[in-house]
């Protein structure tokens, strides 16, 4: 597992890159506020929205989880965790006023970068 990527993800980087093509810039890590130990793949602070992409594996996807049969009762509740820490720095940021956009790593970046792009904008003029 340590070889897993946490951070800058293939699908993460694609994104990053079509979002800076576009003329939007970003900061990457951002610390939750409020929230240690806790970082937002992509955020836009001055309008307060959150880009989140989540492995399908580590975040439970409805579509591509998979359940390992190996020591399967602490991955249950090593997954269950992470999908609850989830939920709770959701309801964090919406609670500060933030925007929270979360995707799954199996979408297409082109389509994540158009959402986000669109969002951004749309909290920009408003």
């Amino acid at each position: 597992m340590s070889r897993q990527a946490s951070k800058d993800t293939a699908v993460e980087l694609a994104v990053r890159r079509m979002l800076h093509r576009s003329g939007l810039r970003y900061r990457v890590e951002y610390p939750v506020p409020g929230m240690p130990r806790r970082r937002i793949d992509v955020a836009f602070p001055r309008v307060k929205v959150a880009v989140l992409i989540d492995g399908c594996f580590w975040h439970g996807c409805p579509v591509h989880a998979t359940n390992p049969k190996a020591n399967a009762d602490w991955w249950r509740t090593k997954l269950q965790r992470n999908m609850a820490r989830d939920r709770e720095t959701t309801e964090h940021l919406v609670a500060a006023g933030w925007t929270v956009l979360r995707f799954w790593e199996h979408e297409a970046p082109e389509d994540v970068a158009a959402r986000v792009a669109m969002t951004v904008r749309q909290s920009r003029q408003g």
